[in-house]
């Protein structure tokens, strides 16, 4: 019993002492307020929150949700993008939800007040959302917001460097890529000359669901990514950071297809020229240059839209030359789109593509195919069994049937577009009656091609007997 009065007691003294410490500091603070200036109490606190920062083992970086109150803060918008591919949903208790409109996808965020903990190559970041109500606040000014949001990221004091030359500008580097991933796709139509007109692009053509070989799909995605990669590499060696790829080969072999792949792929929007809609060079540059960065310059059938010999062809002819400088430039040469290729326009933008595709390769003109302009020549062929075997999983799901190798022994027999066998497979969501269907057309493809082949065969035939038959000619 004397021991526990004897405890109480001095519990009793502690709170006591407790109390007393409190009242001696609300009389010190009372004091300060009223003898102390104002800013010399400004200058004594600063000094307190120095100290306790020094003392203190860990920092703290505010990043708040406007600068200077009014504009928006892109990293504000960085950390709560990268926060939302991080957050752990089964440890928050509570969660914020956003969306956009209600095509959107759902963001789901901190709840202010909590906090999370993000690992960055074995350092711990202490994120935590902080908002607070300035209703009450008269400096705030007309028309500013009665709330302000921020983010509040704390760690070890050591760790400061690696939060601010490190952490942050990897943060700000993923959200940039996530937003690049989620943001959706235009595609830029020439109008009125000199215009681009935008509308969303939704075709959903992957490398994943392209009928194509396997060795060149990968040759190609493998090019396009050391090509965003080099950016520094481009700039050492002194050239335009872009790439020129060519596709040719018959209708219906996939080059537009092959176009919106490489657009998914890499996250860039497509600007769809139509040199037939353009009057002049000089109109052609002023599109050109109002081209964004990370896009596709896509010029389909080039050997169909301009006159592509036409430089040669003015070569001497003074005269005509002339005629044209005095109309004004009138129309689009090829020495104005080269210019652009590869010329000093082309360095009017970074990280850009240009395709040109053609049904006929030999037509074009050398000085467009070289490398520096057309860097890549793909050539889209006819369908082949591996190509087969992608179209079929694409439309019906499946990596084998008793058909494929019959289908397959015709597809090496005859020349038939992915676009013709694909059409085929469309016809029937019955994946039997599909491939059946595929076999009775091919077999019927080939009979019809032997036939013309043997009438061409009979006629050559022909025209050699008449010749002999009036002496034209003589056999051996």
């Amino acid at each position: 019993m004397a021991s526990y009065d004897k405890a109480f007691e001095s519990y009793k003294n502690a709170l006591t002492t407790a109390a007393s410490v409190a009242a001696s500091l609300m009389l010190v603070r009372g004091v300060v307020n009223e003898v102390v200036p104002h800013e010399v109490r400004e200058l004594l606190f600063s000094g307190f929150g120095l100290l306790r920062s020094r003392i203190s083992a860990e920092h703290t970086i505010i990043v708040e949700k406007k600068n200077d109150g009014f504009s928006n803060n892109y990293v504000y918008s960085a950390v709560k993008t990268y926060l939302a591919t991080r957050i752990n949903t089964d440890l928050q208790q509570r969660l914020r939800v956003s969306s956009m409109d209600e095509d959107d996808k759902v963001m789901v965020g901190m709840a202010e007040g909590d906090e999370m903990l993000d690992v960055y190559e074995g350092t711990e970041f202490k994120w935590r959302l902080i908002c607070q109500d300035n209703s009450g606040d008269s400096s705030n000014g007309y028309g500013a917001p009665n709330d302000t949001q921020s983010f509040e990221v704390t760690f070890h004091k050591k760790q400061k460097e690696k939060a601010l030359k490190s952490y942050l500008p990897f943060i700000l580097a993923t959200a940039k890529a996530i937003k690049a991933q989620e943001r959706t796709l235009m595609i830029y139509m020439t109008e009125y000359s000199s215009e681009w007109s935008p509308i969303d692009l939704h075709h959903p053509s992957t490398f994943d669901t392209l009928a194509m070989d396997h060795k060149l799909k990968q040759s190609i995605i493998d090019d396009l990514n050391r090509f965003i990669k080099r950016k520094d590499y481009y700039k050492k060696i002194g050239k335009a950071w872009k790439r020129g790829y060519l596709l040719y080969g018959p209708p219906g072999t996939g080059k537009s297809s092959l176009i919106a792949a490489m657009a998914n792929h890499l996250r860039f929007d497509i600007y769809d020229l139509e040199l037939t809609e353009v009057r002049s060079n000089s109109d052609l540059r002023r599109l050109l240059v109002s081209m964004s960065n990370r896009s596709i310059l896509v010029v389909e059938d080039i050997d169909c839209t301009i006159n592509l010999k036409q430089r040669d062809e003015g070569e001497g002819n003074d005269k005509a030359n002339s005629t044209q400088e005095n109309k004004g430039e009138d129309k689009v040469t090829l020495s104005g789109l080269l210019n652009f290729v590869d010329g000093l326009w082309s360095t009017s933008g970074e990280e850009r593509i240009i395709v040109f595709t053609t049904n006929y390769k030999e037509r074009l003109d050398q000085a467009l195919l070289r490398p520096g302009r057309m860097d890549m020549h793909i050539h889209m062929g006819y369908c082949t069994p591996e190509a087969f075997r992608i179209l079929a999983n694409n439309y019906h799901s499946i990596d084998y049937h008793d058909t494929y190798p019959e289908i397959e022994k015709l597809i090496k027999e005859m020349t038939v577009t992915p676009a013709e066998v694909a059409e085929v497979l469309m016809r029937s969501d019955d994946t039997d009656i599909a491939l059946h269907g595929l076999v009775d057309f091919l077999k019927n493809r080939l009979k019809d091609a032997n036939e013309i082949r043997t009438e061409h065969k009979k006629a050559n035939n022909n025209q050699v007997d008449e010749k002999n038959d009036d002496g034209s000619s003589d056999t051996k």
